[in-house]
């Protein structure tokens, strides 16, 4: 099965790539700066699904696919790159409906909790970045001789995973503690969550601007 030390080699690669921001660091904050706390955190949660989905599919063979086949590739990113772009129209115009009484709940109002985590696990299982470094890098840390490699790719997937949420978490919780602060003004706060549906769609723009390195 999987080694110690694929294990602990595979963290310190994940962590390097992970410490970057991307765009699920980019969208949580995003979307933690348009509805708050509790919605970045159930952004976090359907992210870290979608991030796995790609685990699972890397593993079975479908990963490999998406990352060799250039129409396949381009279409998961401007699917995923128009959805974003979308979810920051959305904030956008719902800025001026943002008022410091129901801060506490403007994500449950507008959008509901499943549909927060669906959209992170849309954004989580179209992110290119994350196709890429999981195609790409998990199956270079499995051990063939041991078998199993599906199982194995999908034991190492929760490393990067783990790590994805914890910093991601962390991301989010910022993110809206700056969001609390602005919220002393409902007019400031208008502003901050125009920011993060503006944030959200530079996103979706640069997504879909980003090319494969082949």
């Amino acid at each position: 099965m999987v080694s110690t030390e694929s294990i602990l080699a595979f963290a310190a690669m994940s962590l390097l790539v992970i410490v970057i921001p991307g765009p699920s660091v980019l969208f949580v904050v995003g979307r933690a700066l348009a509805y708050g706390r509790r919605t970045a955190l159930e952004t976090v949660l359907g992210n870290v699904v979608g991030c796995y989905l790609l685990v699972i599919a890397v593993a079975w063979g479908l990963g490999a696919l998406v990352q060799s086949s250039a129409a396949v590739f381009t279409g998961v990113k401007l699917a995923g790159a128009a959805y974003l772009v979308y979810l920051g129209v959305q904030a956008f115009r719902r800025r001026g409906d943002m008022r410091v009484t129901d801060m506490a709940a403007p994500a449950r109002a507008q959008r509901g909790d499943l549909r927060t985590v669906l959209d992170g696990i849309f954004v989580g299982v179209t992110n290119p970045k994350g196709i890429v470094f999981f195609a790409a890098v998990l199956p270079q840390f499995v051990n063939h001789s041991a078998g199993h490699l599906p199982l194995q790719m999908m034991v190492l997937g929760l490393v990067p995973v783990t790590i994805g949420m914890i910093t991601d978490t962390l991301w989010g919780l910022g993110a809206s503690a700056a969001r609390s602060w602005f919220a002393r003004s409902e007019r400031r706060l208008s502003m901050v969550g125009g920011a993060g549906g503006l944030a959200m769609i530079g996103l979706g723009v640069t997504v879909a601007a980003t090319g494969r390195a082949d």
